[in-house]
């Protein structure tokens, strides 16, 4: 039994037992199990079974056959070969076969039942039947024959457990298996993977996939010739906001479009007519009319996906149900050809959607549309996409989930993870989410347990211990858990300085478990580790001179970053690109952009001026989303971050208006402070920053005036400082007011709604 890098050992200890158990249980077996319609496969290492296929087995017959005799040869030692003959022996055989050769088969089976990807795994007197559905059915009753009666496992695409037993008895058996979920895609892509666990990909479903009004009527080919195409808002047509569905001209070109390309793509089945991904419907008159009668913008786009449907009869027409379109209309109900693809993206994470009270405007919607169609596939999302490596505790909520979206006739199931890039805990989640999609009603916690023990070996219990902790914390805090979430501090949450430590034992654990053991073990555990890494690396920077902050003095009395703190940021970094992680987000932020973007915080905060540390008090409050809306943020020397969520103070719609007090009257002549942009999220510079000084806080005299310069067209996340030299003069007090636009321009997709500006330290020299 030595490890491989595709046959891996869970543990030495571990699998000794299991190997030792395994052995009394076959050669017990082997005495008695033929007495009671079982067989005997294997004995010495050598078999005297036959695995029959048939002439014109399908590939998946013929692959299925395939995987069942490498695997038997693994685990047994014995080389049982593969028959394609017009009958199948009549002894001694494996017979494996789908619906097309129902007259071969040994047993009834209900064909009809097994539908494309049901099997069923029986044993008739001494004939072993692997009978499947019409599609990969004969694949996956192999699969879950070598899991279920055999004991292999793949745990990940590289690790594996192969038992050893060159004798190889079986129980009688007869094992019926349809899934209730018609298509499982766990958003992971691995081929031998996906057909162990019995997992399907939109990319071989889908001939174009979500978000197509872009594509199929490009605003770059159209918008300067026919602006009527695309969306009316209050400042007028837009190209980078939706289409305008009530010009007919527009259905037209999109459903030519639609054919040119089912022309050349003749395969698939599904093709998505959607939304592009923002906020921004058409509010003319005739759009603004359809939606206003069906409550819902999603009723336009129905009525138009309805006639695309019509027009294309023999193809399944997909539409988003998704942000502002997931409430279902009043009166349009969708064709039979048309798919509804149903996102949960606004729910909260750490409670089920069942029973969660943030989720109950999606429980009305999922019950509206059932009653307008049988046809949803549901798009759900289980990953933190902003912060990938980062403690993200909601595997509690995936069989619950699943199994409500069962319950209200969902059978086709999305579970968007991080995909190709590698989040937290991404071989348990995917395993979890994969077990469930095929059996919602499986028992998580030994599935859990048989992971952990065969993925961490002898480090699983500490791992368990870990992920206990963290959802116990979460469930008892009460705390929302988002998938554009941040692993910020908090007191009593399950990210508290005390849950902090309790993790941070708990893995220290789990790596000395292994540590003298398995390298391989060794280096899982520390990717396990990964998202607390980075969590404390994340509220270092919002801690500061804290405790728990970046900083500390030195023997002269400057400030400086902390050895361990310098340390940690260059094992968490290194750690990641030995794991092969390319990116930190789903926006692509690689190991070495997240050092070079923390360096370059570090090297600009805790910069010594006049203002730092000193009392600041704000005329109107900011908003308590952000930082918590505590002031000290402004003079607390740490720099914001190019992302709003840290060391930001947020104004929605309000100027910004701060009074600091230098604690005495001082020579000063030069004031500066950071604003932020992300035009796409509403934050633009402020008009103006004036800059003002008094020596008693109640007389201020006008000092500097800083004028904006930076278009708010100007796209991406940026910060920008609004500067001033003076002559020198003395204050005591600094008043700092920016003005802000109050609302969006009228070129702006949210033109009319409330902008926000977003300030940071008030530098004082």
């Amino acid at each position: 039994m030595t490890p491989t890098e595709n046959m891996q050992n869970p543990s030495a200890g571990f699998l000794f037992l299991k190997y030792l158990l395994a052995s009394f249980l076959f050669l017990s077996l082997k005495a008695g199990c033929l007495a009671f319609g079982g067989l005997l496969l294997a004995e010495g290492g050598h078999s005297g079974y036959r695995i029959w296929v048939g002439v014109g087995a399908t590939p998946t017959d013929l692959q299925a056959a395939g995987e069942l005799r490498r695997y038997l040869g693994k685990i047994s030692g014995a080389d049982i070969p593969c028959l394609q003959t017009e009958t199948p022996p009549a002894d001694s055989v494996i017979w494996i076969g789908s619906a097309g050769h129902v007259k071969s088969c040994p047993v009834e089976v209900d064909w009809q039942k097994l539908a494309e990807d049901g099997f069923r795994i029986v044993t008739s007197g001494n004939r072993l039947i692997l009978a499947g559905g019409s599609e990969k059915g004969t694949l996956y009753a192999v699969y879950t024959f070598l899991e279920t009666y055999l004991g292999c496992r793949k745990y990940s695409p590289n690790v594996e457990y192969i038992p050893r037993h060159p004798t190889l008895s079986l129980p009688a058996i007869d094992d019926i298996q349809v899934p209730v979920i018609k298509f499982r895609d766990a958003h992971f892509y691995d081929p031998g993977y996906m057909a162990w666990h019995k997992l399907d990909n939109h990319d071989s479903l889908f001939g174009m996939y979500v978000h197509t009004f872009g594509t199929l009527l490009p605003p770059e080919k159209y918008f300067k010739d026919h602006p009527e195409y695309f969306s009316k808002v209050k400042s007028g047509r837009i190209p980078d906001g939706q289409l305008c569905l009530s010009n007919p001209q527009v259905y037209r070109i999109v459903a030519d479009e639609l054919r040119s390309r089912m022309n050349k793509k003749r395969d698939f089945q599904y093709w998505s007519v959607s939304q592009n991904d923002n906020f921004s419907p058409c509010q003319c008159d005739s759009c603004r009319s359809v939606d206003e009668r069906e409550g819902s913008p999603s009723g336009l786009i129905i009525s138009m996906v309805n006639r695309i449907a019509a027009e294309f009869p023999e193809k399944t027409i997909s539409t988003l149900a998704y942000q502002y379109t997931r409430g279902a209309p009043a009166h349009a109900k969708p064709l039979s050809n048309v798919n509804i693809m149903l996102c949960t993206i606004e729910c909260n994470r750490s409670s089920p959607i069942s029973s969660d009270p943030g989720s109950e405007s999606f429980r009305k919607d999922i019950q509206d549309w059932r009653r307008l169609t049988t046809n949803i596939y549901l798009w759900d999302y289980v990953v933190q996409f902003r912060n990938l490596q980062s403690p993200f505790p909601n595997l509690r909520v995936l069989q619950p989930n699943i199994q409500f979206f069962v319950k209200n006739g969902v059978t086709a199931v999305f579970e968007q993870g991080s995909g190709t890039l590698r989040g937290e805990f991404k071989e348990l989640r995917t395993y979890l989410i994969s077990k469930l999609l095929w059996n919602p009603y499986l028992n998580v916690d030994s599935l859990m347990n048989d992971f952990l023990r065969g993925y961490y070996g002898q480090a699983a219990p500490f791992i368990r211990d870990y992920i206990y902790a963290m959802h116990d914390a979460i469930e008892k805090s009460g705390e929302e858990l988002s998938i554009y979430g941040f692993p910020l501090p908090s007191e009593k949450g399950y990210l508290s300085p005390r849950m902090m430590d309790t993790y941070d034992s708990l893995l220290n654990c789990a790596e000395e478990a292994v540590r003298q053991l398995d390298e391989k073990l060794l280096e899982r555990v520390r990717i396990a580790r990964l998202p607390l890494q980075f969590a404390i690396l994340e509220q270092a920077k919002a801690y500061g001179t804290a405790a728990r902050g970046f900083y500390m003095k030195n023997e002269e009395g400057a400030w400086q970053v902390k050895p361990k703190m310098e340390e940690l940021l260059n094992t968490f970094v290194e750690r990641c690109k030995g794991a092969g992680i390319t990116a930190l987000d789903e926006t692509g932020t690689r190991p070495d952009d997240y050092m070079a973007s923390t360096r370059k915080f570090l090297g600009a905060s805790m910069r010594v001026h006049k203002a730092l540390f000193k009392p600041v008090s704000l005329k109107i409050p900011a908003s308590r989303k952000y930082h918590n809306g505590d002031e000290t943020a402004l003079t607390d020397g740490l720099t914001g971050l190019e992302d709003y969520h840290m060391n930001w103070l947020g104004f929605e719609g309000e100027d910004m208006e701060a009074v600091l007090d230098l604690g005495s009257v001082q020579t000063v002549e030069r004031f500066s402070t950071s604003f932020l942009q992300d035009n796409n999220a509403w934050v633009f510079m402020p008009l103006v920053v004036e800059y003002s000084v008094s020596d008693d806080g109640k007389s201020f005299r006008t000092a500097a005036q800083v004028k904006n310069t930076v278009p708010a067209d100007k796209k991406g996340s940026f910060a920008s400082p609004f500067t001033a030299v003076i002559a020198k003069t003395t204050a005591r007090y600094i008043r700092v007011k920016a003005t802000n636009m109050k609302t969006c321009p009228d070129w702006h997709k949210g033109a009319g709604g409330l902008a926000w500006i977003f300030a940071d330290e008030i530098i004082v020299e």
